[in-house]
């Protein structure tokens, strides 16, 4: 799993004040929580929040003083105009041994419908495991180079890493590869014709 280090800044004080002021300075309030731990109160640069990966899970190297703390970045609240972030969110996975998570999948190949003539319609671009929060994959790959006209594949048809429990329907559709529409209004002729005869 990819790792991000980032220093925080302790969060003395919590007035509005205070905060404001910060933001100023480029920093935005953290709040970290966990299983067992204690809460803690910080900012973090808005550059290294900005420079953190996206479409991945990452585990987040928290330092603060002394101290590295194992996190994953739970939430972000934006501003009204939804591009500034006000706070974020850091779940301290110290004391975690099993975690819900959202893995993003990877497509790799072009399938063979589609050489055909079909079109590749994405149902679900993620999965939730449940996972050691220290073993949690970057992604799941997904090699769709097999999938024929009109096929189907399906999270049960997905290959989950053996650390990795399954949260999601087994038979939830991932993507289908959907017949041409002339194919589909031929099919569609045919079958009036024989309830004709």
């Amino acid at each position: 799993m990819k790792r991000v280090s980032v220093e925080l800044l302790e969060r003395v004080a919590s007035t509005k004040g205070d905060k404001k002021s910060k933001r100023k300075e480029g920093f935005v309030p953290v709040e970290i929580y966990g299983k067992g731990v204690q809460n803690i109160h910080a900012y973090m640069r808005i550059k290294d929040l900005a420079a953190m990966p996206h479409g991945t899970t990452f585990l987040i190297e928290a330092k603060l003083g002394n101290e590295v703390l194992p996190c994953l970045l739970k939430d972000i609240q934006y501003g009204w105009l939804g591009d500034n972030p006000v706070h974020v969110d850091l779940y301290n996975i110290s004391n975690v041994t099993e975690t819900d998570v959202e893995v993003p999948l990877e497509f790799v190949g072009t399938p063979k419908g589609v050489e055909l003539g079909g079109t590749l319609e994405i149902h679900l671009h993620s999965i939730e495991l449940k996972v050691n929060p220290r073993e949690i994959p970057d992604k799941i790959t997904v090699d769709i180079s097999n999938v024929g006209l009109g096929g189907v594949l399906h999270v049960k048809d997905l290959n989950i890493p053996a650390n990795c429990k399954l949260m999601e329907d087994p038979e939830e559709v991932v993507l289908v590869v959907a017949e041409p529409e002339e194919a589909k209004e031929g099919e569609e002729e045919q079958a009036q014709e024989a309830a004709t005869k």
